[in-house]
C-alpha cells in the first residue's frame, strides 16, 4: 500500500515542501531513497524503538521510502516523525484521512518523545502559501510556527499523540499567538540600558549619531576603557524593528537553530560579537551544507568585533563586499543561496599592542615597527567602510564613584527614531538606500549640500589635519545625520566641525 506524507526541506531561507512516499508490499528489507543524509538513513533505529515503546512496529515486509524530489539533498533528523507517520498509515496500522492536509516534521527520541528541529519558519510560511490546513511539530518550536497567521499549528510532545489525533480523531492543543502583542511585549525592556554606563558622554553622543544614520564605527581606547560595555549597549537605542524586520529575523536565526524554546517573534535586534579566531566560513556564511554566517544573524541588527586587528586579514577582507551590498551569496556546483546581511558594523581596538600608546605612565610601551605592523592588520578598504572613529578614554574615579543615573537607553532611542523618521522620508523614492550611512555619491551631492563657510571649515580642516580623501564622503554623511538629529534642514558649520572629530585613524600619524 503506498501513501504519501508531507515535510520539508529548508535552503538558505526558503522551505521547499519534500513529499513522502511510503510503499509496503510482499518481501523483506527497508529502502530509503531520495538523497538522504547519514542522520535520515539512521532514522529506522530511533522510528523502530520509538515504535516499539508505544505499542506498535515497524512492519517485517519490504518498505520503499522516497523523499521527492529526489534530486533534492534531505538533511537532518526532522523527518523522523513524517517517516514513522508514514510507515504506520502504510502498514495499515493506524487510518489517517486527512494525513495530506498536514506538514509534520519532528525529531523522535527512542521512547517516542520530541525533540526541537530548525528552520520552523520558513517552513511554516511555506506551508501556509501551498495551502496546508495545518503543521503538526515539535511543542518547543510550537510558538515560532503560530507567528504565521492562517495556519493551524499543533505542538506535540509525544507521537503517541500524532497517532490518536489521525487515527482516534482526539484534539490536539491549537498554538494560538498574537503576533503584534508578543512582538510589542518585548520592545522596551532592553537587556543592557545606556544608563548603566558612567562617565563617557562623548562616546554615547557618537554611539546615538551612528545609530541615528546606520554608521558603521569603530572606538579606540585602552583596556579597561568602557568600549565592549558601550558596544553592547548600542542595539537598545537603535529604532525598534518592524514586524516585516523581525520576521526576516527570526527566519534566519530559525534556519541556523539559535531560536530559544518557546520563543515566538525575535523582538529585540541581535548582537552578535563572534571571537577573533572565527574562520572566513563561520563569519560569512559557507560549508558543504551552506548555513547562515554571523553576518547574517547580525542582520538587521549589530555586529561586533572586539580587538579588531586580532582577526585573521582575509577573514576581515571577505567582509568588504557584504559590507557594501547588505547581502551574502554561496554558491556551490548545484545551488546557490543568498542570505541577508544588513547590520551595523561596530569595532573596538587598542591603539597599540601593549594597549597603551601615547601614555607616559603606562607599564609597557610598544616600539614604531610595533604599532605599524600591528595597525597594518586593519586595512584601508575596510577602514573606508567605517564611518565614524571614536576615542575611548578611561573614566576618572569621580565619574565612576558618582551615583546619578545616566540617560536611558529608551530616552536616547526616540530622539534616533526622530532622525531615522526623516530619512526614511527622504529616500521614499529609492529601494536600496534607506538611511543615511547607504547614501551614494549622487545623493551625497543632493542631500548634502554646503554653503560657503561650510566649505571653507572642511577643507582648513582637511588641508590641516592632514585627512585622507576617502574622509570627505564620510564627514559629509555623518553631518547629515548630525543635522538630522537637530531637526535641521541644512548642514552648518557646527555639524561639520563635530563631524570632523570622528575621523581619528585618517589623521596622520595613526595609520600608514
Amino acid at each position: 500500500m503506498l501513501k504519501k506524507v508531507f515535510g520539508s526541506a529548508v535552503f538558505g531561507v526558503e522551505a521547499t515542501t519534500i513529499t513522502v512516499e511510503v510503499n509496503v508490499n510482499g518481501g523483506i528489507g527497508y529502502h530509503l531513497v531520495g538523497l538522504p543524509d547519514n542522520a535520515i538513513k539512521e532514522s529506522n533505529y530511533r522510528i523502530a524503538a520509538a515504535l516499539q515503546n508505544n505499542g506498535y512496529k515497524i512492519p517485517g515486509k519490504k518498505i520503499t521510502i522516497n523523499m521527492a524530489p529526489a534530486d533534492l539533498r534531505k538533511e537532518g533528523s526532522a523527518y523522523d516523525l513524517t517517516l514513522a507517520i508514514g510507515i504506520l498509515v502504510a502498514s495499515k496500522q493506524i487510518k489517517a484521512d486527512a494525513l495530506g492536509d498536514y506538514i509534520i516534521m519532528g525529531e523522535l527520541s527512542l521512547d517516542g518523545g520530541l525533540q526541537p528541529i530548525r528552520g520552523v519558519l520558513p517552513i511554516a510560511i511555506k506551508a501556509k502559501e501551498e495551502g496546508f490546513k495545518g503543521f503538526i511539530l515539535p511543542t518547543q518550536n510550537a510558538k515560532e510556527a503560530a507567528i504565521v497567521n492562517g495556519l493551524t499549528v499543533y505542538g506535540v510532545d509525544n507521537i503517541n499523540q500524532v497517532i490518536q489525533f489521525f487515527d482516534k480523531n482526539e484534539p490536539l492543543e491549537q498554538t494560538i499567538i498574537d503576533t503584534k502583542e508578543e512582538f510589542e511585549k518585548n520592545l522596551n525592556f532592553p537587556e543592557f540600558d545606556f544608563s548603566d554606563v558612567k562617565g563617557q558622554e562623548s562616546i554615547k553622543r557618537c554611539m546615538e549619531i551612528a545609530a541615528a544614520g546606520g554608521h558603521n564605527i569603530i572606538l579606540i581606547g585602552p583596556p579597561g576603557a568602557g568600549k565592549t560595555m558601550l558596544a553592547k549597549r548600542l542595539p537598545s537605542i537603535l529604532p525598534p524593528m518592524t514586524l516585516n524586520e523581525a520576521l526576516e529575523t527570526t527566519k534566519i536565526h530559525s534556519v541556523a537553530g539559535r531560536i530559544k524554546a518557546n520563543i515566538g517573534i525575535m523582538a529585540q535586534r541581535p548582537f552578535r560579537s563572534p571571537h577573533h579566531t572565527i574562520s572566513n566560513v563561520a563569519l560569512v556564511g559557507g560549508g558543504s551544507y551552506p548555513q547562515p554566517g554571523e553576518i547574517s544573524l547580525s542582520h538587521n541588527g549589530v555586529l561586533f568585533l572586539d580587538e579588531l586587528p586580532e582577526f585573521k586579514r582575509e577573514v576581515l577582507e571577505v567582509m568588504r563586499q557584504p559590507l557594501e551590498d547588505r547581502e551574502v551569496t554561496i554558491s556551490r556546483a548545484k545551488f546557490t543561496v543568498t542570505y541577508p546581511s544588513s547590520f551595523m558594523l561596530v569595532a573596538s581596538m587598542n591603539p597599540s599592542p601593549s594597549g597603551y600608546f601615547n601614555d607616559p605612565s603606562a607599564p609597557v610601551t610598544s616600539s614604531p615597527a610595533e604599532m605599524q605592523r600591528y595597525l597594518s592588520k586593519v586595512s584601508g578598504p575596510l577602514l573606508d567602510r567605517i564611518d565614524i572613529h571614536i576615542e575611548v578614554t578611561p573614566v576618572p574615579f569621580e565619574k565612576l564613584s558618582d551615583e546619578r543615573k545616566g540617560e536611558s537607553s529608551v530616552e536616547i532611542r526616540k530622539r534616533v527614531t526622530l532622525a531615522r523618521a526623516l530619512q526614511t522620508q527622504r529616500f521614499e523614492d529609492s529601494l536600496t538606500v534607506h538611511y543615511n550611512a547607504q547614501m551614494n555619491t549622487k545623493q551625497i551631492r543632493k542631500h548634502c549640500e554646503l554653503d560657503e563657510p561650510s566649505k571653507g571649515l572642511l577643507k582648513t580642516a582637511m588641508e590641516r589635519l592632514n585627512l585622507s580623501a576617502r574622509a570627505y564622503d564620510r564627514i559629509l554623511k555623518v553631518s547629515r545625520t548630525i543635522a538630522d538629529l537637530e531637526g535641521a534642514t541644512s548642514i552648518n558649520g557646527a555639524h561639520i566641525s563635530e563631524a570632523i572629530q570622528y575621523r581619528s585613524l585618517d589623521r596622520e600619524g595613526w595609520l600608514g
